[in-house]
């Protein structure tokens, strides 16, 4: 059974495959209209969400199939009554694939070994795939061919979408550039920048690690950046945090140093005048609704190629 856990698990061509499928079905979405009828997917959700739910169910009922809200804090599974082995049999029992959006990665793993259907990792600690390959589309649709492309990402890099980039940028020929302060709180984990260099090696990109900010972002065709304050980071914290990261706020005279055409992305939610200016968000160069919305095409994406991989469904 083919799952997507991490990007880092799939090949160029996989990730290839669901930019392409993406793009498809965002031309055509009348076409899919019914690729998933009488199809039911189930949304495990630890952590809160706006635009992972609304993504994959819109996705879902606009392709004929039914999606369930399952909510962890009002469940066995939440309240530890019950295994995640047999609570994942089950679900396998009743539903066509799963999509869950835990705080630990290895929750996901256990939840792997006994699915039985498709299973998506919709955001875990440690890595965030669906995003980076919607982020992917839309550099693609706004840039053209991503290998030979720079990507520069800026700020707290100890976190899944850091590491969803490492593992995805290098195998699609892309160089990438990290600007954040140094140290393990702040850096990305050591085995996911060990997998980006051996996939940046055999692909002759560059992947880069650097405390300034200007010289991550210069020449960059993309930059970059992710919320200070994520959902597992105490609010208490929040006055360090902003005095750590402001060196690398993303500025209208920091993106002077991107190349003229360069985007901007952020995977929201969103704090102007934290990670980014509101000059940059709410500025000619941000295509961060783009990027938004592209989750969705992804998400119908995604679940049509597992679900056809698997047998569940046919072209």
């Amino acid at each position: 059974m083919r799952h997507l856990l991490t990007l880092e698990d799939w090949t160029p061509a996989q990730i290839a495959e669901a930019i392409a499928t993406a793009r498809q079905v965002k031309a055509h979405p009348d076409r899919y209209a019914d690729a998933l009828r009488r199809k039911t997917l189930c949304m495990i959700f630890e952590k809160p969400s706006l635009r992972t739910r609304l993504s994959f169910e819109t996705g879902i009922n606009q392709m004929g199939g039914h999606a369930i809200y399952y909510d962890t804090s009002t469940s066995p599974f939440g309240a530890g009554k019950e295994s995640i082995a047999d609570t994942v049999r089950t679900m396998c029992r009743y539903v066509d694939i799963i999509m869950a959006r835990l705080f630990k990665h290895d929750d996901l793993l256990e939840m792997a070994r006994y699915a039985t259907v498709p299973l998506i990792n919709a955001l875990t600690n440690y890595s965030h795939p669906g995003q980076i390959l919607a982020d992917l589309q839309t550099i693609e649709e706004h840039q053209g061919p991503l290998a030979g492309r720079k990507l520069a990402y800026l700020g707290d890099s100890f976190n899944n979408v850091t590491h969803s980039l490492l593992f995805a940028c290098p195998k699609m020929g892309m160089h990438l550039s990290i600007g954040c302060p140094a140290g393990q709180e702040y850096e990305p984990a050591p085995a996911a920048f060990a997998s980006a260099r051996t996939a940046a090696a055999q692909n002759g990109v560059q992947v880069t690690v650097t405390q300034d900010a200007a010289e991550a972002v210069r020449d960059a065709d993309v930059v970059y950046t992710d919320s200070w304050m994520s959902y597992h980071i105490p609010k208490d914290k929040a006055n360090e945090r902003v005095r750590i990261f402001g060196p690398f706020q993303v500025t209208g005279k920091l993106m002077k140093q991107a190349k003229p055409e360069a985007i901007f992305l952020n995977c929201l939610p969103a704090m102007r005048g934290l990670e980014q200016t509101a000059e940059v968000i709410d500025g000619p160069q941000s295509v961060v609704f783009d990027q938004a919305e592209n989750r969705m095409h992804m998400h119908k994406a995604l679940m049509l190629i597992l679900l056809r991989e698997a047998g569940i469904i046919r072209d």
